[in-house]
């Protein structure tokens, strides 16, 4: 269920229809329960607030009112069963979601600079704010906190235009939003800017002009300093007011390069774009170039080269199942190749590092020896890059067993410690994140919450835009609806994570299907069929033998969700063999919760199954 206030009041369900409210003081109690935040509202303030002059009886109606409301919010409710949604406490009510959009518009504009989300959040907006309640008193703080939000925002995204040299398109806007806050100033510069930059010098003068009639006549004020000045360094052309094109400068410095820089450079600085693209939201166009820049390298017969090439890719990675296994299997295998030529400590423990990455999700014993001798070489170097690729890289061989999530913490504190001294962001970023499954899987929400916004905020300042995926399945856990996750789902599209993406919204269905005693519905499950399986079968006999040729997971962090799905269907089939199996798996685990460990999913306290 999800809630909209920026415009008139609604609520949507899991399919995104409308839901009928009733009257309007429904409306208003969902609305004032809104308001609140999750806070308790007394009925009796209800009952003021909802009438200038209470009837009698009105403490009764509203007693009606939040009944027929839960009625529409939670239509599946069982007679007698306590709400989930709407919820009764001490002297009042509350509303528990955190799916209102109000609250995700001023989480992008408190914490992105990012012009795509900057435009979706204001695509948000239906209307003025909590609409039909414009006269109402209790309503009034929370519009005007959240019009003057919007405006704010308006203003940004016309900034972030700005930077991006795309000036003329800021203009439309900006123009409107000045003739109706005519007493926005920093709206009357960035709309003379926007026109100076689009080559209107004459109408970036006339605006100023217009604005400091505006704020004569209509407040009696001067314009400000900034306005002043900006008009003087218009008429000076000053040289601030054109910034360089990031573009020209890229295309400059791309034309010199091709004219001076030969083959084995170009090799070892093509790896670096890829880099860059990858963790900027082009990770599978770098994927594919990758492995064609390794194999350019070996065909030049300089294993030195090859080592570089190999080792320079060092992209920070999360996710425990790969996205191409033949992909990474050509990678570790030129690796080794390769590692018996090299003998400075550096290279080494940077190919050691890329076989132990691209080996992930393996049982091979020499995936966990190669990241702990990474580790151990860089630890005896003065170089903390190779430090946190090697960290990374026992991170993610740090998921043979189940019950490991303490382990996977101490990584992530260490990697935010040697990124912050040493100005790493995109592997501060990755111990942010895998702080957030550690805490996810002992069930500390708070401390987890607190990775994901410290996440997004490094995201949002470096470009790092699938950072977003990893957090918005977090907000999505936490939220624990199928519309939640389905919304999440939506953001892997285009992503370039196959490993992450195939599977995961069925699974994640699948998990709160199971915790709310309903029917694990048929989906294709992807790489999680095998554990699934026995589940979806009607004939005891055919699930039976499914149970039986269920294979030990492979290592990552779905482990002990697996394993919690074969405890599931094992427990449901009487089957004695696979529940022992599944007991001894999870038995390491007693302490925290399964599947919870991915900060995607959750099927619960591992305690439970055990």
């Amino acid at each position: 269920m999800e809630f909209g206030v920026l415009g008139p009041v609604v609520a949507w369900d899991d399919a995104g229809r409308p839901v009928a409210l009733k009257g309007p003081r429904h409306k208003a109690v969902l609305a004032r329960l809104i308001v609140a935040r999750g806070r308790v509202v007394p009925a009796t303030l209800l009952v003021d607030e909802l009438w200038a002059d209470p009837p009698d009886g009105a403490l009764s109606a509203v007693r009606t009112f939040v009944a027929a409301l839960r009625r529409a919010l939670e239509p599946d409710r069982a007679p007698r069963t306590q709400a989930r949604l709407l919820v009764t406490e001490g002297p009042g009510y509350a509303l528990r979601t955190e799916a209102v959009d109000a609250w995700r518009f001023e989480d992008v504009v408190r914490g992105s600079s990012a012009l795509p989300e900057l435009v979706t959040a204001l695509g948000l907006w239906r209307g003025p704010a909590y609409a039909e309640f414009a006269e109402d008193n209790w309503a009034q703080g929370e519009r005007s906190r959240l019009t003057e939000l919007r405006l704010h925002a308006v203003e940004r995204v016309a900034e972030a235009r700005l930077a991006l040299g795309l000036a003329a398109e800021a203009v439309p806007e900006l123009d409107a939003h000045v003739t109706e806050h005519p007493w926005r100033e920093d709206a009357w510069r960035l709309l003379a800017l926007a026109l100076y930059r689009s080559g209107r010098q004459g109408d970036a003068l006339a605006v100023l002009r217009r604005a400091r009639a505006m704020l004569v006549d209509q407040l009696g004020v001067d314009p400000g300093t900034t306005l002043s000045r900006l008009e003087t360094d218009i008429l000076n052309q000053a040289a601030h007011l054109s910034p360089v094109s990031a573009g020209h400068v890229w295309a400059e410095t791309a034309a010199a390069y091709d004219r001076t820089v030969g083959a084995r450079a170009r090799l070892e600085s093509t790896v670096g774009l890829l880099r860059s693209l990858a963790v900027t939201g082009g990770l599978e166009v770098a994927r594919q170039h990758r492995l064609g820049a390794v194999a350019a390298a070996e065909e030049l017969g300089d294993p030195d080269l090859t080592a570089r090439v190999i080792g320079a890719y060092d992209v920070p990675a999360i996710w425990t199942r790969s996205d191409d296994e033949t992909h990474a299997a050509s990678i570790v295998a030129a690796a080794e190749r390769v590692l018996p030529t090299q003998h400075h400590p550096k290279a080494r423990a940077r190919l050691l590092a890329t076989i132990a990455l691209e080996s992930r999700g393996s049982r091979v014993p020499r995936a966990r020896d190669a990241a702990l001798e990474a580790e151990e070489i860089a630890r005896g170097l003065d170089d903390p890059a190779v430090l946190a690729f090697a960290l990374n890289a026992v991170f993610m061989q740090t998921c043979h067993r189940a019950g490991l999530a303490l382990e996977r913490d101490a990584i992530g504190a260490e990697l935010i410690t040697v990124s912050q001294r040493h100005a790493l962001p995109t592997y501060e970023v990755l111990g942010h994140l895998i702080r957030l499954q550690s805490a996810c899987a002992v069930a500390d929400h708070s401390t987890a919450t607190h990775h994901a916004t410290a996440a997004d905020a490094l995201a949002a300042r470096h470009e790092l835009p699938l950072v977003a995926v990893f957090t918005r399945w977090y907000a999505a856990l936490r939220e624990d609806t199928p519309a939640s996750y389905r919304e999440a789902a939506a953001l892997l599209d285009g992503a370039g994570m196959p490993g992450l993406q195939q599977g995961l919204l069925p699974l994640a269905l699948a998990c709160w299907s199971l915790r709310h005693n309903q029917p694990v519905p048929a989906a294709d499950y992807g790489p999680h069929t095998p554990w699934i399986r026995p589940l979806l079968l009607t004939s005891p006999s055919e699930a039976v033998r499914a149970l039986e040729a269920v294979p030990d997971p492979p290592p990552g962090l779905l482990l002990e969700a697996y394993w919690a799905l074969v405890a599931t269907a094992a427990n449901a089939l009487d089957h004695q063999q696979s529940l022992a199996r599944a007991q001894a798996a999870l038995a390491p685990a007693a302490a925290e919760q399964a599947g919870a460990a991915s900060g995607l999913l959750t099927l619960g306290p591992v305690a439970a199954y055990l």
